[in-house]
């Protein structure tokens, strides 16, 4: 959305998680290489930053960073330049960071797993997303929204939830948050077998934790 609603919206919009990438692959992925750079690097492959040049750079799940990687990554916000491993010329790049975690960052900094300056240079603009036990109003919507996503992804009607499953939802504690509602959801659409979900269906044995 934020990409969406700004200037740059005619740009890329490339992202990146953090906590899916092996450390020794990070630095190639942000930042490429030129052929011949490594044993293996038969092309030259430019990284996200350049991919996403003029547009904007998602860096999901930051607090997953390696601290060296953390390093390199201020060093490219600071002068707006990266070099391509095996790569002795800067190359300009233009790019919005947006990052997010579901750590602490301040936390992680005090306990010298993340860089201070670069927490600092990345929270400009903090925005707090509450988890899904703070906003229940969001809970149901989200549930429908859900049902009809994976309906649609496995080729089933739509179910319905029973009354008492939309309250055992409501009452839930959701240490997953939303992508364990997403999950509930999608695994009951596939076993349903009456086009009603009740709470048997949504929380099959012990996984449910008010």
């Amino acid at each position: 959305t934020v990409h969406l609603l700004s200037p740059r919206r005619s740009g890329p919009f490339v992202e990146l998680n953090c906590a899916a990438i092996p450390e020794t692959l990070m630095e190639n992925e942000l930042f490429g290489h030129l052929r011949g750079a490594y044993t293996g690097a038969e092309s030259t492959t430019r990284g996200k930053f350049e991919l996403a040049a003029g547009g904007t750079l998602f860096l999901d799940e930051i607090g997953e960073l390696p601290l060296e990687v953390q390093a390199k990554l201020l060093k490219a916000l600071e002068l707006k330049q990266v070099v391509p491993i095996g790569g002795s010329l800067p190359l300009e790049v233009d790019v919005r960071i947006v990052v997010a975690t579901n750590r602490d960052l301040e936390q992680e900094v005090a306990g010298g797993r993340f860089r201070g300056d670069l927490f600092y240079r990345l929270a400009q603009f903090p925005a707090r997303v509450p988890p899904l036990r703070e906003r229940r109003e969001d809970i149901l919507p989200l549930a429908d929204h859900f049902l009809a996503e994976a309906a649609g992804r496995y080729g089933r009607p739509v179910p319905a939830l029973a009354p008492e499953a939309r309250e055992a939802l409501l009452e839930h504690a959701w240490p997953g948050n939303v992508r364990e509602l997403r999950n509930l959801v999608e695994r009951a659409v596939i076993v349903d077998e009456d086009g009603l979900l009740d709470v048997a269906d949504l929380f099959p044995g012990a996984a449910r934790t008010p």
